[in-house]
């Protein structure tokens, strides 16, 4: 059952937060060049949805993996709470900050706007990589790293 979760846990992962952090980090840029055509605009729409979308299905994520904590039985390891804590302040600032930016830039943008959305994108996809590294590393792990 531990190789089931896990593997559901890391394709959720890999299906759900990756788009998320593709499109989010695509997004700025594409209200900050308006074209003639406003297809800087719809390309924005669509990235927009993509991560609306795929927060829904992202929610797979720690569920999976509190339910492989729980199986290894890990749940109190320093690493997996870093990891848990990292995970909410990701989710945090997805749903408070960058879902919400995005939506503001799409009803007026402006470059300033733009500019900081971009770099609270990048914290988003900070917080992740050092959460996929805690998962690999797991230091003081017992369960065989």
């Amino acid at each position: 059952m531990t190789k089931l979760l896990l593997s559901v846990h890391v394709l959720a992962a890999i299906l759900a937060i990756g788009p998320i952090a593709v499109a989010a980090s695509m997004f700025p840029r594409h209200t900050r060049t308006p074209s003639e055509d406003g297809e800087g605009r719809q390309t924005a729409k669509v990235l927009h949805r993509i991560c609306r979308g795929y927060t829904l299905v992202g929610i797979a994520v720690p569920v999976f993996g509190v339910a492989t904590g729980a199986q290894l039985g890990v749940l109190t390891d320093a690493w997996l709470l870093v990891s848990i804590v990292l995970t909410a302040a990701a989710a945090a600032l997805l749903a408070l900050v960058i879902l919400p930016g995005q939506e503001r830039l799409l009803g007026s943008p402006e470059k300033s706007g733009a500019a900081r959305l971009a770099m609270v994108t990048g914290v988003f996809n900070l917080l992740w990589a050092v959460v996929v590294v805690l998962m690999i590393v797991r230091p003081g792990s017992t369960t065989g790293a």
